[in-house]
C-alpha cells in the first residue's frame, strides 16, 4: 500500500518515519508559499495566513537547512541593489549637456559620452540639447520712434544653449524671459532712431544695435543663452497712414533709381570726354609743333634771303618778283588786250578760256594756255602793250626799291 493512502501507512512519510502527532505532510507549494510570506514581512508586507494544510497547533514547517531564508532575502537584495545602481548609467549625445544634480542641488556638468550618477532618489540627471537653435518671435509691436511717429515690426531671434547649468537654474522660464528682453530692446533701440531709417535705409542697424543690448542684458540675467541672429522681419506704419508712406517711399525709390541712371550716365560719358579732350591736346600739340617748325624754316629763308639780297638788292628784288608772279599767274587763264589799238571790237577766245580752266585746250584750237590767238581768229588782234607791261614792273620795282631803301 503507498504511503498516503488510508490505511496501516498513514502515519508513515515518504522516508519511512512515522509522523508526529498533529503535523502534516511537507508540501512544495506550502514552501514556497511561506517562504514568499517571510520576504514580504521583511519587505514590509502583511504575509499570509498560516496554510489550511497545517494543523492547529503549529506554523509552517521551515526549510530545509535552517538558513535558506536568509540567503535567499540576500541574493535578492544583491539583485536589485545591481539593477538599481545600474539605472545610473546614461548617454549623453553630441549635442546634448547634461547637468547631474544631488538631491536637487547642483553637482556637475558632463560633456557627450557614457557616464554613471548615482541613481534615483540621490542623484538625477537632466539633459538640454545645446546645439539646438531656438526661435522667439515678437508679431507686430507698436512702437515710438524718437521723431514722435508710431511704427509696426516684427522682429524673430534665434538663440542657443551656452551654459546648462544657467539655463536651468538660474530663472525661472528662461524662452519667456529671453522673448521679453527682445521687446525691450527693440523698444529702446527704436525709440532713439528716426523713423525713415526704421523703415528704410537702418534696418540692419536697428537689428545689430537690439542684438548687443540683448545679449549684454541677458548676460547680466545669466540666462546661460547665446543670441546667433536678430531679424527684423517687417517694419511699417500703421495701417491709418500706410498709403500716405508708401507714396513717400516709391518717391525715394525713384530718386534713387533717377541717381542711379545718371551715374551711369556719367560713368559712360565721361572717359568719352576725357578720351576726346586728350585727342584734342594732342592734335593741338602737333599743329603747335608743326606750326612752329614751319615759323622756324621761315625765318630760317628770309635770313638766308636776306643775306642774299643785302649782297644784290636789285637781282634778289626781281628774282623774288619774277617768282612771286609765276606762283600766282602760273595756274590762270590769261589774256593780254592793248587798250591803246582803238579798236572798239574785241574779240575774247571764251572757249579757249573754258578749256584751260578744265585743264584740256578747246576743240579746233590747238593753243596752249595762255597763249594768244591767231590773227585768223580774231578780228582785231590783241597787241601786247610794251610801255603798258612794264609799267606795273618799272613801278613794282621803285617801290621795293623804296622799301629797301
Amino acid at each position: 500500500m503507498a504511503w498516503n493512502e488510508p490505511g496501516g501507512g498513514k502515519d508513515n512519510d515518504p522516508w519511512g518515519n512515522r509522523k508526529k502527532e498533529g503535523s502534516g505532510p511537507p508540501d512544495l507549494d506550502e514552501v514556497m508559499r511561506n517562504f514568499r510570506n517571510q520576504l514580504n514581512g521583511l519587505f514590509g508586507k502583511r504575509g499570509r495566513g498560516p496554510s489550511r494544510n497545517n494543523g492547529s497547533g503549529g506554523g509552517g514547517p521551515k526549510l530545509p537547512g535552517g538558513s535558506l531564508g536568509a540567503r535567499g532575502f540576500g541574493i535578492v537584495v544583491a539583485i536589485v541593489g545591481t539593477l538599481w545602481l545600474l539605472t545610473g548609467i546614461y548617454m549623453v549625445q553630441p549635442a546634448e549637456a547634461a547637468v547631474v544634480t544631488q538631491f536637487g542641488r547642483y553637482v556637475r556638468t558632463t560633456d557627450p559620452g557614457l557616464h554613471w550618477a548615482i541613481p534615483w532618489p540621490v542623484q538625477d540627471v537632466e539633459k538640454v540639447n545645446v546645439a539646438e537653435v531656438r526661435t522667439t518671435v515678437l508679431p507686430d509691436q507698436l512702437m515710438l520712434t524718437m521723431d514722435e511717429n508710431i511704427v509696426s515690426v516684427d522682429m524673430g531671434v534665434q538663440y542657443n544653449i551656452k551654459d546648462a547649468k544657467d539655463f536651468l537654474f538660474k530663472v525661472q522660464s528662461p524662452d519667456q524671459t529671453v522673448t521679453q528682453v527682445v521687446e525691450s530692446a527693440l523698444r529702446e533701440v527704436v525709440g532713439s532712431t528716426l523713423l525713415e531709417p526704421v523703415l528704410t535705409t537702418g534696418r540692419f542697424t536697428v537689428a545689430n544695435s537690439t542684438q548687443d543690448i540683448l545679449q549684454s542684458v541677458l548676460d547680466s540675467y545669466e540666462v546661460g543663452v547665446q543670441i546667433t541672429a536678430v531679424n527684423l522681419e517687417r517694419a511699417q506704419p500703421p495701417e491709418e497712414v500706410q498709403a500716405a508712406f508708401s507714396d513717400a517711399i516709391r518717391a525715394r525709390e525713384d530718386r534713387e533709381r533717377y541717381i542711379n541712371e545718371a551715374q551711369a550716365y556719367s560713368n559712360t560719358i565721361l572717359p568719352l570726354a576725357r578720351g576726346d579732350a586728350q585727342r584734342a591736346i594732342e592734335e593741338s600739340e602737333a599743329y603747335k609743333a608743326r606750326v612752329e617748325q614751319a615759323a622756324i624754316g621761315e625765318s630760317q629763308r628770309f635770313l638766308s634771303l636776306l643775306s642774299e639780297f643785302e649782297k644784290a638788292p636789285d637781282v634778289t628784288r626781281d628774282r623774288l618778283y619774277l617768282e612771286t608772279m609765276e606762283s600766282v599767274l602760273g595756274n590762270t587763264s590769261k589774256v593780254l588786250m592793248d587798250s591803246n589799238s582803238g579798236n572798239s571790237l574785241m574779240y575774247l577766245p571764251i572757249d579757249q578760256l573754258i578749256g584751260n580752266r578744265s585743264g584740256t585746250p578747246a576743240k579746233g584750237t590747238g593753243m596752249p594756255s595762255g597763249s594768244l590767238p591767231s590773227p585768223e581768229h580774231t578780228a582785231s588782234p590783241a597787241v601786247p602793250n610794251t610801255a603798258s607791261d612794264s609799267a606795273p614792273r618799272t613801278t613794282a620795282r621803285s617801290r621795293d626799291r623804296g622799301t629797301v631803301r
